[in-house]
């Protein structure tokens, strides 16, 4: 469970973390909320194509996103697929790429903090840490030098942080559906809304090239990506996602300091130490206590583990990924575990 679920979270985070540097080029030619607009649409597109491709070849399916999940999912598209990158864009047209990459670590503080004591989910001292230090590095790069004035597009881009961490709660809401299927529908809806809007304040279509490029980016840094944040929600919880996620601003001011040839500031070196040490803080924890799951309903793909002990019918092989509605009965042990979709409960 913790493998996989940080092997997803590093995954969306390099695939994410690339993006940033690669965006801040599109937008020579491209207005923000235009590009925010093609930027989902390639996610939106990409997935649902890939979807409609594999669905005949698919033995086990993941499940379908329900009603009583629209209400979530409609919040986390506004908050993440709408206001967010729009931010993010305007943000990163005025600050230097590499450093608003670095602050983009902030998605990562945000998103533990909504978690810890808006949605109740556990954390530790050491957690907590791990968190303070990325928030001090974050600061270090906002107030670059004594008497200087928060620089605004620093401001946007904490905004856009701010966002996507309500975004993230309230996708973990809905983690159990199927991945691809929440990350298009999010992509197709957030992408259409952004591109109505940038013709209505008046930006222009880029060329086809840029459309193109822009489109393909986005399947990979934001519709793969998030297909796998989503993934990761599933098995190891939202803060701790957002702690492994927190790695991808890295990435992204890696690249960006050899593609724009930027020569990094003492407060660069700064922040990324003080943001390096607190996610290694939550990449070394280690959870373990006797635990009690009380009985729960759902549905979601999985197969026959400590977790799931329910009989069935004919035709479903021991060890065979399946999905169906399903009734977990009330256990009590011990092992080391996260906050997944099986593990909420209180400490």
């Amino acid at each position: 469970m913790l493998k996989s679920g940080s092997s997803f979270a590093l995954l969306a985070a390099v695939l994410f973390g690339a993006s940033t540097p690669a965006a801040k080029l599109l937008l020579d030619h491209c207005g923000p909320v235009m590009l925010a607009g093609l930027l989902y649409l390639g996610s939106g597109i990409g997935l649902a194509a890939f979807r409609l491709a594999s669905r005949d070849r698919r033995e086990t399916r993941e499940a379908p996103l329900s009603r009583r999940d629209a209400p979530w999912l409609a919040a986390a598209i506004a908050c993440g697929g709408i206001a967010a990158p729009v931010l993010l864009l305007l943000g990163l047209g005025g600050i230097a790429a590499s450093t608003g990459a670095l602050l983009l670590n902030l998605e990562g503080v945000f998103t533990a903090l909504l978690a810890w004591f808006i949605f109740r989910e556990n954390f530790d001292r050491r957690i907590f840490a791990g968190m303070a230090a990325i928030t001090l590095g974050a600061a270090v790069l906002a107030w670059p030098a004594p008497g200087v004035e928060v620089a605004w597009p620093a401001l946007l881009i904490a905004g856009a942080c701010a966002a996507w961490a309500l975004d993230n709660n309230l996708t973990r809401k809905v983690s159990a559906a199927d991945p691809v299927q929440i990350t298009f529908v999010k992509g197709l809806v957030a992408g259409g809304v952004n591109l109505a809007l940038a013709l209505l304040i008046g930006e222009k279509l880029p060329g086809v090239s840029v459309i193109l490029l822009a489109l393909a980016l986005g399947l990979l840094s934001y519709g793969i990506s998030l297909t796998c944040f989503v993934q990761a929600l599933r098995h190891i919880g939202t803060a701790r996602t957002g702690a492994y996620f927190s790695t991808a601003p890295f990435v992204g001011a890696a690249i960006s300091l050899v593609v724009f040839r930027q020569q990094p500031s003492l407060s660069f070196w700064l922040a990324g130490a003080l943001m390096a040490f607190g996610v290694w803080m939550h990449l070394s924890e280690h959870h373990e206590h006797t635990h009690t799951h009380e009985e729960l309903a759902h549905e979601h793909e999985h197969v026959h583990d400590a977790h799931h002990q329910h009989a069935h019918g004919a035709g479903v092989s021991p060890g065979e990924t399946h999905t169906h509605w399903h009734v977990h009965a009330r256990l009590r042990h011990r092992h080391e575990h996260f906050p997944d979709i099986h593990h909420r409960h209180g400490h």
